[in-house]
């Protein structure tokens, strides 16, 4: 990305690590936005506004959005940001083969390892320490928790969330809308819309 200016929308715990990897790759944030700001934000070294509104956006700068719940990003991108041009932060401590492929809008976050031929959809969150072997495809919109380990071939659809420190074995395909739960193990295929716990995982609940 050419401009090393960002806005970023939201305010919460895991827009502070967004804004904590742009500036350690030496970029500025313009503006923070949220509906409900905190009380403090990084010392208040950045301005925050409720709205877009607010002030008059420069369309040249790009939008990350800094939000955690799948959903609530993904109705976001598609309603109060639709039409806007977005960035895609990799943290500097990251390993990011030079194969791997990032759509925009996605935040790779410190110490995540993403290996040779890793497709990674638009608007997702790779968490802190998360490891994503070869040939794995991440749809859009999901969210990779911490210390999470995909193994090489897993496909994730949409909109799917796997929990903190869970294992996916090689080769599994989880479906879109899924929760995976924290520490689950995944040794079968996953389908939509699906919620699963355990070790090995077992489906509790199926909202397909």
């Amino acid at each position: 990305m050419k401009n090393s200016e960002i806005y970023l929308y939201g305010a919460g715990g895991h827009a502070k690590v967004i804004a904590d990897s742009t500036e350690g790759l030496g970029w500025r944030i313009k503006g923070i936005f949220d509906n409900n700001p905190p009380a403090k934000f990084l010392d208040n070294k950045y301005p925050l506004y409720l709205e877009l509104n607010s002030i008059e956006l420069d369309v040249n700068i790009p939008f990350v959005v800094g939000i955690g719940n799948n959903s609530i990003r993904k109705r976001l991108v598609e309603s109060e940001l639709v039409r806007k041009i977005f960035a895609t932060i990799i943290d500097r401590t990251a390993i990011v083969s030079k194969y791997a492929k990032i759509e925009e809008g996605t935040v790779i976050m410190p110490s995540a390892i993403l290996n040779i031929d890793v497709n990674v959809g638009k608007h997702c969150i790779i968490n802190t320490n998360a490891s994503i072997d070869h040939d794995c495809i991440i749809k859009d919109f999901v969210h990779i928790s911490p210390n999470v380990s995909l193994a090489g071939n897993v496909v994730v659809g949409e909109e799917t969330h796997i929990g903190i420190g869970a294992t996916v074995i090689q080769g599994i395909k989880i479906g879109k809308n899924c929760t995976i739960g924290a520490g689950a193990v995944i040794i079968r295929d996953v389908p939509d819309g699906a919620t699963v716990v355990g070790i090995p995982g077992r489906i509790i609940k199926n909202n397909k």
